[in-house]
């Protein structure tokens, strides 16, 4: 680092993103991204947005505010749109955490989370999951803390029900919840409806998994006005042309192709269910995942094991070096095909 970097970054450690090497064509089941392209509508719509990248675009995202909203059901004004949902992950750290306000999330969760605190100077907590990689909302009670949970939880693939994450509302109510849901899609069940009932539920989504939008970097955030305004007011003090003329234009066109959406979902979890099977047949522990990955470990073989052996044959999976997860790799779901190709290749380590 320089010598001007600010002494309270000195200290900061990065999130450390999935890796991208270039040393030779990978199969990639290492970053969650959706194996499909997104709908032709969104491929199109971007185009032609293109024709006009020398204006500014829309600040307040008018019309993709207005879809995102019919598709939740809920009005414009509890909607706001970001750059990928890391974007108002980050605003809700700035809006709703300081000095008085400290947050809390499980110990075994998205890396980002401690990142963004330490980026803005907010001390956390972290709330060890059971034995079981779950969150155990009895241990959310009473907190004095902003409180953030991925749910579904990466990188175990475990979700709370709604029931679940309104008993960690009920016994918060001073205290702003964020539910992050960017794996919502393949087959937990959303807490989006909870926001009309509670005022401090913000629940954050994402285009990059289910809409094959990883690329293009669009997320948003539902929650009552209010806290939506708050969140408003951060983006306007930051970045008010947060979302480029082609994303916006994309996430329209997806949006308008829904059905689309809903197949490519429904056929990841068909392969995960199958995939899931084929790894249990051959030795492999899960976690009864509903996202678009898998967490698998096996008794012969440690998770960096596991990896090296994996990239070695052109399969990237992620593998994290931590205690009490540091034995299980994250797998994306990826194509049948290459999830055939995955199977192959831990069969003949297996069969070594």
């Amino acid at each position: 680092m320089s010598r001007f970097l600010c002494e309270r970054y000195t200290e900061l450690v990065p999130y450390t993103p999935g890796e991208q090497p270039r040393d030779r064509k990978y199969i990639k089941l290492n970053t969650n991204e959706s194996p499909y392209p997104p709908s032709p509508k969104a491929q199109l719509a971007a185009a032609q947005a293109a024709a006009e990248l020398q204006l500014y675009p829309d600040p307040t995202c008018d019309a993709l505010t207005r879809e995102i909203a019919a598709l939740c059901g809920v009005t414009p004004d509890q909607v706001l749109v970001t750059n990928g949902s890391d974007e108002i992950l980050n605003f809700a750290f700035m809006a709703f955490c300081d000095t008085n306000h400290p947050a809390a999330f499980p110990n075994i969760t998205y890396g980002f989370y401690s990142v963004f605190a330490a980026l803005n100077g907010v001390e956390y907590r972290e709330i060890p999951l059971d034995t079981e990689f779950k969150v155990r909302p009895a241990d959310y009670a009473g907190l004095s803390h902003t409180i953030f949970i991925a749910n579904p939880n990466a990188p175990t693939g475990l979700a709370l029900t709604p029931a679940q994450v309104e008993e960690i509302l009920q016994q918060n109510p001073d205290r702003v919840v964020v539910i992050d849901e960017a794996y919502v899609d393949f087959g937990a069940e959303s807490c989006v409806p909870l926001i009309q009932r509670y005022d401090n539920l913000l629940v954050t989504q994402t285009f990059s998994k289910s809409r094959s939008m990883a690329g293009a970097r669009l997320g948003f955030g539902v929650g009552n006005r209010e806290l939506i305004a708050d969140l408003n007011r951060i983006k306007y003090a930051t970045n008010p042309y947060n979302i480029n003329r082609m994303t916006m234009a994309a996430g329209l066109g997806v949006l308008a192709d829904e059905a689309y959406t809903r197949c490519h979902c429904l056929e990841v979890a068909q392969t995960r269910q199958q995939t899931a099977a084929a790894l249990q047949a051959m030795g492999f522990t899960l976690t009864d995942s509903v996202t678009n990955f898998l967490f698998a470990r096996h008794s012969d073989y440690d998770g960096e094991s596991l990896y090296r052996h994996l990239k070695s044959d052109g399969i990237l999976v992620r593998h994290f070096n931590k205690p009490g997860i540091d034995e299980y790799v994250r797998i994306t779901i990826g194509t049948p095909e290459e999830m055939q190709a995955l199977l192959q290749s831990l069969r003949r380590l297996l069969e070594g």
